[in-house]
């Protein structure tokens, strides 16, 4: 760049490019400091306290033998799958709607599935607890499920609309064309295209449902999940390690998922922007 065009764009000054790179540094170790400061803990042999007392791994063996924790740690992958599956496979047949289709009412669509983004947590759960008490179904991992479908539709809609945006619609006219029913169609043509976009969703739509807590404790049964069980240790400060020593762990895996999502949605997309299938 230019001095003539850094002294046109004050954002592209030596001191704006330092500013923003100091408060970038500031915003990354406020957002991760103290989930370091957790890991921290994971390993200390004693309290959630200072001045730390040793390094110890007891604390990683406690909790996985601990069968409460691991129960409710199991309850929410279940819960997580499925729900996440769910609103997946509804997100897709959404999204298609929105984005390939022209009918009645279609703003009021989706207003409706987009409204879980603008309505508080708490009367949300509120709203499902007194519906699912209204019709007597019982509070279960089931109502926690319907729960967390409806939670993460809309962020499942909201990533596979840009990628089917991006998709000419014109390959999938050419597969009618040469016979193929709207099923074969999707089937060979629209799923391969958008399945990056499909596995982000599901991994957004599974982190969203594992880490729910607000609604979740309004419509959970006996069967807690594992934000819940979480949420009620804090009464308990000497059970405390334990837990965060296999959120450390959780975290770990989290972290190494989306980054080999990330990689394999990257390689995809330079495979198919090669091909010339989807724009840059």
């Amino acid at each position: 760049m230019s001095r003539a065009q850094l002294a046109g764009d004050p954002a592209a000054s030596e001191g704006a490019r330092r500013l923003l790179a100091l408060f970038f540094l500031g915003l990354v170790l406020f957002l991760y400091a103290p989930i370091a400061v957790l890991a921290v803990f994971s390993f200390n042999d004693g309290d959630v306290v200072f001045p730390l007392q040793g390094f110890t791994l007891h604390w990683y063996r406690d909790a996985l033998t601990n069968p409460v924790l691991l129960g409710a740690l199991r309850r929410s992958v279940i819960v997580a799958a499925v729900s996440s599956v769910i609103a997946v496979g509804l997100g897709v047949l959404a999204a298609t709607a929105l984005v390939r289709r022209r009918f009645a009412g279609k703003a009021a669509f989706s207003a409706l599935v987009f409204s879980p983004l603008v309505v508080p947590y708490l009367v949300f759960g509120v709203s499902l607890l007194v519906l699912f008490k209204t019709l007597a179904v019982p509070l279960s991992l089931f109502t926690v499920t319907v729960a967390h479908v409806v939670l993460s539709l809309p962020y499942t809609i909201l990533i596979l609309v840009p990628r089917l945006e991006r998709i000419s619609a014109s390959l999938e006219e050419a597969a009618r064309d040469l016979g193929a029913n709207g099923v074969r169609t999707f089937r060979w043509i629209t799923l391969p295209l958008i399945l990056p976009a499909v596995v982000s969703a599901f991994l957004v739509a599974f982190t969203l449902s594992f880490d729910e807590y607000a609604v979740a404790s309004f419509v959970v049964g006996r069967d807690v999940t594992y934000p819940i069980y979480l949420f009620s240790q804090f009464r308990f400060p000497r059970r405390l390690p334990q837990v965060i020593a296999l959120a450390v762990v959780l975290m770990a895996f989290s972290a190494a998922v989306v980054i080999a999502a990330e990689l394999i949605r990257r390689a995809s997309e330079r495979r198919l922007r090669a091909a010339g299938v989807v724009g840059a």
